[in-house]
């Protein structure tokens, strides 16, 4: 490890300029600054509607169209769990063999 003295004279030796620049980024930051309105936008003047885009509508119908598809694929998905054919394979068997899968208590 070099001694502090030898790290001092590094520290002194770098000017001011070269230190505050940022050799890999290219250039100030390329984003837009916050404006400190939602979704950038300023309000319409009172009495007046906001004017949509075009892209909005298609985007409100296929995400909502999208999740009203997918609820009604999920209501209706078969059912794919072990236990339910399981369960079925164990009334095919005690019906092949005669047996009775329903409990019927005998009073």
């Amino acid at each position: 490890m070099l001694p502090t003295s030898s790290l001092r004279a590094l520290q002194v030796g770098v000017p001011r300029r070269i230190t505050g620049r940022r050799f890999a980024s290219h250039g100030p930051p390329q984003f837009n600054e916050p404006s400190g309105w939602l979704f950038g936008e300023k309000p319409p003047a009172p009495g007046q509607k906001r004017v949509k885009e075009e892209w909005e509508n298609i985007w409100y119908v296929g995400m909502f169209g999208s999740m009203a598809m997918a609820a009604v694929l999920l209501f209706y998905k078969p059912d794919t769990s072990i236990q339910t054919w399981a369960l079925r394979e164990a009334k095919e068997r005690m019906e092949a063999r005669g047996e009775k899968y329903k409990y019927e208590p005998s009073s």
